[in-house]
């Protein structure tokens, strides 16, 4: 970037670059350097070194470094140096430090000028996430925070010989931070006339994950400030939370900023190799001019910006992909040098050599051949990991698609005119999580294994949650039966997600209602209230179908009858306050019966039953839910009130028929643990008989 591209930002060249500002593992000093080698390629020219975790620089920032350290710095410098960008080195004294105590000052610039011997000319103080009560004795020394930090940033900036380049961040760096705004803001106020005007300023936007900045955001907080700011966008920082990884295109930040500001410094992600995308498209950002090339058509009030995110994002993804193939990474896949091959050419051949020889014969298993990556492959790993406020165009149609097909699943096997839509869509849903499958098996065998080590746990997080989908959605459509981990209600870890973390968020409100796609598919809410007269027809319709339902069984009229037919079949009435139905979104889907006396019933169907059975077990249950139902939960409660209601008539205990051929129900009966098969004498084999004491 030029100096005149910010030129509207006052003297000296435009600050872009890189921030190594995130909570986490810093990165290597080998990544650093690949870093410098990257920013010179694309045109940025600065990195600023505040890694929040690195102890020196902030937990123990009064500790100076020690001869190694001190080589390891020197050579990062001198690296930066050769490659045409700028070390600003950062300290973050902020979490202890005591404004007024000479001691302390007299700390930080001694830490600060042991890193100036090291060949470092650049500075940043950085008081940023730090507690804004003042100790009682700064408040005898400063009338406020503002003027602490102004003060000892002042007289930092001195002694060092105000360098061309001295970065300060506030501690309200953010509008969102500001009491009451930004404009009425005494804090930045505070700072905007008391720092000296050759220390430039760090501010994140609106927020401190900012959306969008405007131009209009950046000239209210340049006159409160006194000078235009340099940008820290976190727009790609995901130390917040350990399950995103972004690798969407720098973007929702007009080009007409450019001459509004300082600079711009982006805080990727933790994970340095995965940083390709959001550095280069920032590079690319960077270089945009008013008659640059064409727009995005998505782009709407910023249709005249001369950057294009998605051009600039598939330019990153071309190089990204030959970053993929490359073998000189730590971790590369291994292979002998050719002398040692040589060597060995005598003795007995090396594992490696049996397996580029091998062919398989006639009837074995033929090698596996791994398909290269490819640009397209690239293109939907950024869409999976798009943005902190969107996902990308694959993905949101994804999640449409599974809440459509998940809305309207009664459609899939009704025989009606939607079915052959549903499953239309279902196939393209069930192509899309094809391709995401194909795409982790691409990359996990890219010969860069640097990349794919940043990258694997959320590409194996993303195509596991993209399999429960898939078999979910094949279980509407009556293709399988439903999962295990869909319907099990003691589910494998892998079948759920959140840990402790997760369990905190669904028990607070609100949880979900800031999900980046604005309709999510939602967990159902389902209703259990009293069965009523009226319920009569819809309870039949339930059980008429869940007896005709798939799998090739027989209908209803051809198979053994069972005690609870008449009552569920409406040929019989429930006991009193033992009948129980359950609703969804779509309506009744399910419903809990009972007789006190199930001596009637039997009678009626001319079932001889032992009497110690109706001695033990006088009651009759009879219940059923729609395959839809995958949560066991609601079925459980229901039954729950049922045998509630039974125990207060004074009954010993119920007992349920089923056919074999249910095994949905056999299995929830098994897996609800106080249901026991008991010996029927008599019965069909395809009847089974299951019961529980009260």
């Amino acid at each position: 970037m030029s100096a005149s591209a910010g030129a509207g930002a006052g003297p000296g060249r435009f600050i872009s670059g890189v921030v190594e500002g995130f909570y986490g593992r810093p990165w290597t000093m080998e990544q650093r350097s690949e870093l410098f080698k990257r920013e010179q390629k694309w045109g940025l020219n600065t990195y600023l070194y505040a890694p929040k975790d690195d102890y020196k620089h902030r937990m123990y920032w009064r500790d100076l470094y020690t001869a190694e350290e001190a080589e390891q710095l020197m050579a990062l410098i001198s690296a930066a140096k050769q490659h045409d960008v700028t070390f600003i080195y950062a300290i973050s004294p902020g979490l202890d430090i005591t404004f007024s105590n000479p001691k302390e000052v007299a700390a930080l610039k001694k830490k600060l000028d042991q890193v100036k011997e090291f060949g470092c000319k650049s500075f940043s103080l950085l008081f940023d996430d730090i507690e804004t009560e003042m100790c009682p004795a700064d408040k005898q020394v400063f009338s406020s925070f503002a003027h602490a930090q102004a003060a000892i940033t002042n007289e930092v900036y001195r002694h060092l010989g105000e360098p061309e380049t001295f970065l300060f961040c506030p501690t309200d760096y953010c509008a969102a931070f500001c009491t009451p705004n930004v404009s009425q803001s005494s804090y930045l106020h505070t700072v905007g006339e008391t720092l000296l005007p050759g220390i430039d300023i760090l501010w994140t936007g609106p927020k401190v994950v900012s959306h969008k900045i405007s131009v209009e955001s950046i000239e209210e907080v340049s006159s409160v400030l006194k000078r235009a700011p340099v940008i820290w966008d976190n727009i790609h920082a995901n130390d917040y939370d350990p399950q995103r990884l972004f690798l969407g295109p720098y973007k929702d930040r007009p080009t007409e900023l450019i001459p509004k500001l300082k600079g711009v410094l982006t805080n990727p992600n933790c994970e340095f190799f995965p940083n390709f995308v959001a550095i280069h498209t920032l590079a690319t950002w960077c270089k945009a001019t008013a008659d640059g090339g064409p727009k995005d058509v998505e782009m709407g009030e910023e249709e005249q910006d001369p950057y294009s995110p998605q051009k600039a994002l598939t330019l990153a993804l071309t190089d990204w992909l030959q970053e993929f193939q490359r073998t000189d990474q730590p971790g590369g896949p291994c292979r002998p040098p050719a002398c040692l091959k040589k060597e060995l050419s005598d003795e007995e051949p090396m594992q490696t050599d049996l397996g580029e020889n091998y062919v398989p014969g006639p009837g074995d298993n033929p090698l596996y051949t791994a398909e290269p990556l490819t640009l397209d492959d690239l293109k939907l790993l950024s869409d999976l990991f798009y943005l902190p406020y969107e996902h990308g165009p694959t993905a949101r149609t994804m999640l449409q698609e599974l809440d459509w097909l998940r809305s309207n699943r009664c459609a899939a096997t009704a025989g009606t005119d939607m079915t052959a839509e549903w499953c239309s869509r279902a196939q393209r849903f069930d192509d899309m999580c094809d391709a995401v499958v194909q795409m982790f098996n691409r990359l996990s065998n890219a010969p860069n294994r640097s990349i794919l080590y940043d990258l694997y746990n959320y590409i194996c997080d993303i195509k596991s949650g993209v399999g429960l989908a898939r078999a979910f959605v094949k279980t509407l459509g009556g293709q399988s039966r439903p999962s295990a981990q869909l319907m099990n209600d003691d589910p494998e870890p892998w079948g759920f997600r959140g840990g402790l973390s997760g369990e905190f968020q669904r028990m607070l409100p609100g949880h979900g209602n800031r999900d980046l796609y604005r309709h999510p598919p939602m967990t159902a809410v389902y209703c259990i209230r009293p069965f009523c007269p009226e319920d009569k027809m819809e309870v039949q319709r339930i059980f008429k179908e869940i007896q005709s339902a798939g799998d090739g069984e027989p209908a209803l009229v051809t198979q053994p009858p069972l005690i609870s037919d008449s009552l569920s079949a409406g040929e019989l009435a429930p006991s009193p306050q033992c009948a129980f139905v359950l609703e969804d979104e779509i309506g009744m889907c399910g419903y809990a019966l009972a007789l006190i006396d199930a001596k009637p019933a039997a009678a009626k169907i001319q079932r001889a039953v032992s009497g110690s059975v109706f001695e033990e077990f006088p009651s009759l249950i009879a219940v059923q839910v729609l395959p839809r139902v995958t949560d066991p939960s609601p079925t459980k409660r229901m039954i729950g009130g049922l045998l509630s209601s039974i125990r207060s008539s004074g009954s010993r205990g119920a007992f349920c028929e089923l056919r074999q051929s249910d095994q949905r129900m056999l299995n929830f009966y098994t897996k609800l643990g106080s249901f026991k098969p008991i010996q029927v004498d008599g019965l069909h084999a395809d009847i089974v008989t299951m019961a529980t004491d009260m």
